[in-house]
C-alpha cells in the first residue's frame, strides 16, 4: 500500500505557493504571505471585492483555494442561502460552494490533490483562479436576488441563470 504523505524533509523545497505568488505578481494583484503555507489576495471583481486564499497541505499534497464574496449575510437569511448554495452546487463540475458561517461569507472551494513530485504547472493554478472567479461572477446575481432582492432560492438561480442572446 503506498502512502499519501511526505515525510517533511522531502517537501520542503516543493511549495507551490511560490508558482501561486508569480501568477498574483503578473496580474497586479496585492497580496499577503502568512507564512510558508498560506496566502491571501484581493481582486478586484465585476461585481465586487474578491477574498482569495491559498492554503498548501504538504502533509498530503493538496493546494487548497478558497474565494469569497465581499458579502455579509445575516442569521437570518441563512436558510434560504443553503437552498441556494444547493441550487448553485448543482450547476458545477469541480469545486463547491460553501459558508464561513462565523463570517458570515460565502465562498468557492475547491483543492488539487498533486502527485509524488508535487509537480503542478502555472496553467494548473491559473485555472484553479479562473475557474474560481468565474463561477463567482456569474452567481453573484443570484446572490444579491436572494439576499436583498427577496426572491427565493428558486427564482434568483433562475434569474442568474438566465442568458441572454446578441447584444442590445
Amino acid at each position: 500500500m503506498t502512502t499519501l504523505y511526505l515525510p517533511h524533509d522531502e517537501i520542503d523545497d516543493r511549495n507551490p505557493l511560490d508558482k501561486v505568488e508569480n501568477i498574483i505578481s503578473d496580474n497586479d494583484w496585492s497580496y499577503e504571505r502568512q507564512g510558508n503555507n498560506e496566502l491571501t489576495v484581493g481582486v478586484e471583481g465585476n461585481w465586487c471585492q474578491y477574498h482569495m486564499w491559498f492554503s498548501w497541505r504538504p502533509d498530503i499534497r493538496a493546494i487548497h483555494f478558497s474565494c469569497a464574496y465581499d458579502v455579509k449575510i445575516s442569521e437570518k437569511k441563512y436558510a434560504s442561502i443553503y437552498e441556494l448554495l444547493a441550487r448553485m452546487n448543482e450547476q458545477l463540475f469541480v469545486g463547491h460552494f460553501d459558508t464561513w458561517r462565523e463570517e458570515g461569507l460565502i465562498l468557492f472551494r475547491h483543492a488539487l490533490l498533486l502527485n509524488e513530485n508535487c509537480d503542478v504547472s502555472d496553467a494548473q493554478l491559473q485555472g484553479l483562479v479562473d475557474i474560481g472567479m468565474g463561477v463567482l461572477e456569474k452567481f453573484y446575481p443570484a446572490i444579491q436576488f436572494c439576499v436583498w432582492g427577496g426572491k427565493t432560492p428558486e427564482e434568483a438561480i433562475d434569474a442568474a441563470m438566465f442568458e441572454t442572446m446578441g447584444e442590445a
